[in-house]
């Protein structure tokens, strides 16, 4: 018998009564708890050739879950492979200071969206301005709020094809190959973005303070601090090929914090788990309290219907398969061979990896028997089993006359 890998869901099912925790953090690591076990339920199944059987458990298909976003990767990077221009495309990080990290982690959503507001719009701005490109950008971004080591860290990743659509759409003007738009200037009107929408939210009331930032003139004194301090913008150099912008982005697109290829052990000592240092490339081995680690897992849940996924310009959602089209016969306008790139593979890379989330994808995709390999068919279903109130009253929110006495 083998035995089982370390994951996520290990560690939340042994620590997670030791940690204080919002509901919406217990709502979604109960669903990790249970995911892939019979208090979800599932089906038997039985091989037509052999009579062999096996037990097939349901998913929780949470966002959070690391066990269940494989699938979801590898669904959005077949989607993707028709959108890709034939040109360099650049890789993009807008970094939040430390010093809003407390203010972030009290009003996610907000700070988020302000976040995703401030950089897109310096990215089409500093685009559309003639001393820089003077074309209309497309991008996408993926919000992350972590580092390896699982601090809370929110930045957003944007992936900017090399070039853009001209401001009267009549050619596709390239960037240099090697240099898309000036770091420097990036950084600054980001800065200057992201600083007065704060101001606009926490005047009409939209963001609450910390306490520390709530006495008269801290704030401000705050804002002036940050408005002289030079923000991290991190332009890096384009892929060496399109096909290499979604391989590297498949394995973050559908994933939060950690992937279960990452952890080494889960014991009563606490976790275990790989972090590459970024600046030195090394990869180091952190070790954690049970108690800690799940505290660290339950800062990047987030917000409820949140979109962490985001595209813009000629890549959002509306018309973005004529945009394409448009682009790709711009680009050809101008002598750039349009190459049929070959497929990406589709399987995560080694650290990302995790067989047994692979194995039950495929049971429940497409099964076959592990003993003569032919066809299984689904004989029976496991009904999730009835839930106890107090197992339901644990990961319930208090009652609304409890918070409006709390709010007295």
């Amino acid at each position: 018998m083998t035995t089982p890998r370390p994951c996520v869901a290990e560690a939340v099912r042994r620590f997670s009564h030791d940690v204080s925790l919002e509901t919406r953090q217990r709502v979604v690591l109960a669903r990790i708890r249970d995911c892939r076990t019979a208090d979800l339920g599932g089906h038997i199944w039985r091989c037509d050739s052999c009579q062999h059987e096996r037990i097939a458990y349901n998913s929780c298909r949470d966002r959070h879950c690391p066990g269940c976003q494989a699938t979801q990767s590898r669904g959005w990077l077949e989607d993707r492979l028709d959108e890709v221009l034939p040109v360099p495309h650049f890789h993009v990080v807008f970094t939040l200071p430390g010093e809003l990290r407390p203010i972030a982690l009290g009003n996610q959503r907000a700070i988020y969206d302000l976040l995703f507001a401030a950089s897109s719009k310096t990215l089409a701005t500093i685009g559309r301005d003639p001393k820089h490109l003077g074309a209309k950008l497309g991008f996408f971004g993926i919000l992350h709020t972590w580092g390896q080591s699982l601090a809370y860290h929110p930045h957003v990743h944007y992936v900017v094809p090399g070039g853009g659509i001209s401001l009267d759409d009549s050619h596709w003007i390239p960037s240099r190959p090697r240099f898309l738009v000036s770091q420097r200037v990036l950084a600054v009107l980001f800065r200057n973005k992201f600083l007065d929408g704060l101001r606009q939210l926490v005047a009409k009331g939209d963001v609450d303070l910390p306490i520390d930032l709530r006495a008269p003139g801290r704030f401000g004194k705050l804002l002036r601090a940050l408005g002289r301090k030079k923000w991290v913008v991190d332009l890096r150099e384009p892929f060496s090929s399109p096909d290499r912008v979604l391989k590297y982005l498949a394995r973050y697109t559908h994933r939060v914090a950690i992937a279960n290829g990452r952890i080494l052990s889960v014991d009563d000592a606490g976790v275990r788990f790989n972090a590459r240092d970024y600046r030195t490339g090394k990869l180091n081995v952190i070790h954690l309290t049970g108690a800690e680690f799940v505290r660290r897992f339950a800062l990047h849940v987030l917000p409820k219907r949140f979109v962490r996924l985001r595209y813009f310009g000629f890549l959002a959602h509306r018309n973005r398969k004529k945009n394409i089209d448009r682009c790709r016969t711009l680009i050809a306008a101008r002598g750039h061979a349009l190459k049929t790139s070959s497929p990406p593979t589709t399987e995560p890379a080694r650290e990302e990896s995790d067989p047994s989330t692979d194995a039950a994808a495929a049971v429940r995709d497409s099964p076959s028997c592990p003993r003569c390999c032919g066809p299984m068919i689904s004989i029976a279903e496991i009904e999730r089993p009835f839930r106890p109130s107090a197992e339901l009253h644990r990961i319930r929110a208090p009652p609304s006359s409890f918070l409006r006495g709390a709010r007295r």
